[in-house]
């Protein structure tokens, strides 16, 4: 790769200060970065590390300036270091086509500007729409459907009827579709509740690896548009997960739980089943939560409080070993023992 720095302050709407001719051939962290290397800093500390490396230019705030570098100064550094990272590492291209080793069912409809790669199988009725890639080792069971743009990592399953929209990422080892864990208990046994249902997916939508999304027993699970869900996330069956949320690693959610737009579950988060939280709800780490969250609320804690509330039970926590001895001198003084 090779820009001019005007080349690149054009893709990130921003403004150069100092020579805009000069030549960039990398994008480098300030530690590692050499002549050619574009960096970033969006605080000031960082702006002095990235003043006192190699690299030959900085993307930083509106307003910041240097004697000793040129500046891309942009509206959000860290906008324009994801949008510079697309730039200077391109997502890799897989040319159209079928692998021979892939088993396609011959009801399948294939777009044929899609990639299908290695050790795949399609099953009957798939539906697989332009530029998808399956990259290996994938399966797509019976009647699902694939909008156009996704991109299957190595190994991912999913299961029939599921739906994907446009655009969406879906990395490697993850269960799209699987049984959601439905049982009864009749004459002493756990029956198992058919999960007849499906799985439904948003434009947009990126899912990590190894998470699994259950299919609903009955309707759809449901993932909005936009929502970016972590590493190892269990979603149960028949959620409904509104737009543009951010699902952490390991985080839990059970059967039926709906969540708003944009809400936030940090690391580690489990949610009872059944319950709703609103629009803009974030969750810290490690919660446990137990009931429903209105709108714009914050909560954590096991089991999740309102944030300022929670907050002021952890300091009183921490002021319970001093709280003890003061109880135990009170007592000494007052018995005489």
């Amino acid at each position: 790769m090779n820009f001019t720095i005007a080349d690149i302050a054009k893709r990130l709407d921003g403004e150069v200060i100092g020579d805009s001719s000069a030549r960039l051939t990398g994008f480098a962290t300030t530690d590692t970065a050499q002549a050619g290397d574009l960096t970033f800093a969006e605080n000031a500390e960082y702006f002095a590390a990235a003043e006192n490396s190699a690299a030959t230019a900085i993307i930083a705030g509106r307003e910041t300036s240097s004697t000793r570098k040129v500046v891309i100064r942009v509206a959000n550094p860290r906008v324009a270091f994801a949008r510079a990272l697309a730039v200077f590492f391109p997502e890799p291209a897989f040319a159209a086509g079928i692998h021979p080793s892939a088993v396609i069912a011959a009801s399948a409809q294939v777009d044929p500007t899609a990639h299908i790669g290695p050790h795949c199988t399609v099953g009957e009725r798939v539906k697989i729409g332009a530029g998808c890639v399956l990259q290996a080792g994938n399966f797509v069971g019976a009647d699902a459907v694939l909008g156009e743009g996704t991109n299957l990592f190595p190994n991912v399953t999913l299961y029939p009827r599921t739906q994907l929209g446009r655009r969406v990422r879906i990395h490697a080892g993850a269960v799209i579709g699987a049984d959601g864990f439905g049982y009864v208990l009749d004459g002493g046994i756990h029956r198992k509740v058919q999960q007849v249902g499906k799985v439904v997916v948003g434009d947009d939508v990126e899912i990590g690896a190894n998470t699994t999304v259950d299919r609903g027993a009955l309707g759809s699970t449901v993932i909005g548009q936009g929502t970016k869900i972590d590493n190892l996330v269990q979603v149960g069956h028949n959620v409904t997960i509104g737009e543009h949320c951010i699902l952490c690693s390991q985080v839990g959610i059970s059967g039926s739980v709906k969540l708003g737009n944009y809400c936030v579950l940090a690391g580690q988060v489990g949610l009872a089943g059944h319950l709703k939280l609103g629009n803009q709800v974030t969750v810290g780490s490690k919660s446990g939560v137990m009931h429903n969250i209105p709108d714009g609320e914050q909560w954590l804690g096991i089991p999740a409080q309102p944030d300022k509330h929670a907050k002021r039970v952890l300091i009183a926590m921490q002021r319970l070993p001093d709280l003890l001895k003061k109880v135990a001198a009170w007592e000494k003084k007052l018995t005489g023992n």
